[in-house]
């Protein structure tokens, strides 16, 4: 199989609040949406929100707790970080960790989409940004 993701379907409770958040708060605009779902076109994917009770029919399975896990946004330096995360914040995010530096090299944190989703607002050094959001591990 290809190596490569095509959509990323995230369950919500509040479609206003989320695309608040996803539009406002990363800048990004939609490609569709209608009264229950919204796309995103991404650099090489798809990602959608979705109200969650509609992704577990479309599943046909009741949200079981997958585990923790993150979505990342990578910037370009680590003034961005921080720039990133306020403006997150500010249109219905949550703080789940201050940005700083960890042991491993960078600069990070993480805020709560209002539905709770973790995403890690980052800059890695030794990874590079394409003019199109494209990340490559190593420079």
């Amino acid at each position: 199989m290809q190596q490569q993701i095509s959509i990323i379907t995230l369950g919500i409770q509040d479609l206003i609040g989320s695309k608040r958040f996803y539009v406002d708060g990363f800048g990004w605009k939609p490609v569709f949406e209608n009264e229950e779902i919204v796309f995103y076109q991404m650099n090489g994917f798809m990602f959608g929100t979705w109200y969650g009770h509609k992704l577990e029919g479309d599943m046909q399975r009741q949200n079981q707790g997958p585990g923790p896990f993150s979505l990342a946004h990578n910037v370009s330096s680590k003034d961005a970080v921080e720039t990133a995360m306020e403006r997150l914040l500010s249109h219905g995010g949550s703080l789940l960790r201050p940005a700083d530096a960890p042991i491993y090299g960078g600069f990070r944190g993480y805020v709560a989409d209002p539905d709770g989703h973790a995403w890690e607002i980052a800059w890695n050094p030794a990874w590079s940004i394409d003019a199109l959001g494209h990340v490559r591990f190593g420079l």
